[in-house]
């Protein structure tokens, strides 16, 4: 009995020096809910395959409020190693001089094999500097789509096979839709940023700002109140006093979901990260996917949606343990089998060709018509100066002002030239205050 005793102590001991010995990783994150959990798994699983290292998630809120946690943080010394931060966040992370670790430098100094070209082409022309260095870690990038109700369709007398390519077709489906009575409205959206002015202004290769859409550094100006920005605007206005469009509210646009999901409106233009969400909630009705769609008498070949999503930022102030084994962690996360799950699970991008070849070959892509939607649009071809994506600095501030003009010329106070042409004014004042303080 006593050396059972001794024998079960040592091991107790043991296992609690073990657990004493590991270095702890801190990984502040944005995501709440069955993505949550999935997060919080993978680093389960990462923990229990080894023991060196423990990575400590912690939900810090939403994506803007994970940011500016990550900021007050920094500022007080007590930043966590890694934080995920949203694609918004990257001009502002960029301009935070001192404060970040870049990940090509943090994989190079620990020895860990980190290859650029393995990411897809969208993942890496967003994320790097001018030189081309991988700053951040990509995890999970999205893109938007378009998701409908073949239901409804069907019950007004649209093929349910065939969803709208261009605006002039989204504008036709939506008043067949209303007329019939086969819903309330046609169509609505989340992110009238993200999706209705700066997709919209990538699929048509418009301009949002000077330098290259703010990637070629400071000075840059937003110029989003070009005619092309000034007509979907209008449009959304007089669609909305129609009732073809329904707002979906600012920023994420959470009413968007709700309205799609009641069947109140037809249609909605959300994340492609959203794609399990709408399967699992679309309880009484089956979802069609397809890509953004586009006005056709402004091009005739849209180019590629733009990025959206987050990377994990590693931040300076840490222990050369404590890099060494976010290296680790990193390596473990580009794992094909693991990115590949995470996409599956998530609809999420894959973000790695590795990831993407596995799924083609599991039969995934063949399986779940749609899933591969988000993945063409975004690699759709040859990116632009327009078409890259946007980084400027304090966006998100910047967003609320679009979201604030948006209201204004919903409400009837401004028309849609009024509304953009204040968005970019007061959004200009907002980049030179960014300058000055950085």
């Amino acid at each position: 009995m006593i050396r059972k005793f001794i024998t079960a102590g040592f091991a107790l001991a043991l296992s609690a020096s073990s657990s004493l010995a590991a270095t702890e990783i801190t990984w502040w994150h944005a995501m709440g809910g069955e993505v949550g959990q999935k997060l919080e798994e993978i680093a389960k699983k990462f923990n229990e395959s080894q023991t060196d290292y423990v990575v400590k998630p912690v939900y810090k809120g939403t994506y803007p409020e994970t940011l500016t946690a990550t900021i007050a943080a920094f500022r007080a010394g007590e930043q966590p190693a890694i934080a995920q931060i949203f694609e918004v966040g990257t001009g502002t992370m960029m301009a935070a001089k001192g404060a970040v670790y870049p990940v090509y430098k943090l994989m190079a100094d620990q020895g860990e094999l980190f290859e650029p070209a393995s990411f897809i082409a969208p993942v890496v022309g967003y994320y790097t500097d001018i030189e081309g260095n991988i700053l951040s870690m990509p995890f999970n990038s999205s893109t938007p789509i378009l998701y409908y109700n073949r239901d409804v369709f069907k019950k007004a007398g649209l093929d349910p096979e065939v969803a709208p390519k261009t605006w002039a077709e989204v504008e036709d489906f939506s008043r067949k839709i209303v007329t019939s009575g086969a819903a309330k409205c046609g169509f609505t959206s989340a992110w009238i940023t993200w999706i209705q002015t700066e997709n919209l202004s990538a699929i048509h290769d418009q301009p949002f700002g000077t330098l290259e859409n703010g990637f070629g550094g400071t000075g840059a100006e937003f110029t989003f109140n070009g005619p092309v920005q000034v007509r979907h605007w209008g449009n959304l206005k007089k669609w909305a006093d129609e009732g073809l469009f329904q707002y979906g509210g600012p920023a994420g646009g959470d009413d968007a979901a709700t309205k799609f999901y009641a069947q109140e409106c037809a249609m909605t233009m959300n994340s492609s990260a959203g794609r399990s969400g709408v399967i699992k909630n679309a309880k009484d009705f089956t979802p069609g996917f397809a890509p953004l769609p586009y006005y056709d008498n402004v091009t005739k070949e849209p180019k590629n949606s733009i990025i959206g999503g987050a990377t994990l930022w590693v931040l300076n102030g840490q222990s050369d343990d404590v890099y060494k084994g976010v290296a680790k962690f990193f390596t473990y996360l580009s794992e094909p089998q693991l990115q590949a799950d995470w996409h599956q699970y998530t609809g999420y991008l894959p973000i790695t060709n590795a990831a993407y070849e596995l799924g083609r070959k599991q039969g995934y892509y063949e399986k779940n018509p749609g899933s591969e939607i988000a993945l063409g649009q975004i690699t759709r071809g040859t990116p632009s100066a327009n078409s890259k994506g946007v980084r400027f600095g304090n966006l998100t501030q910047a967003r609320i002002i679009v979201d604030e003009e948006f209201q204004a010329l919903l409400a009837g106070s401004k028309d849609a030239q009024q509304a953009l042409d204040s968005a970019v004014q007061r959004g200009n004042e907002l980049l030179r205050e960014f300058e000055a303080a950085n």
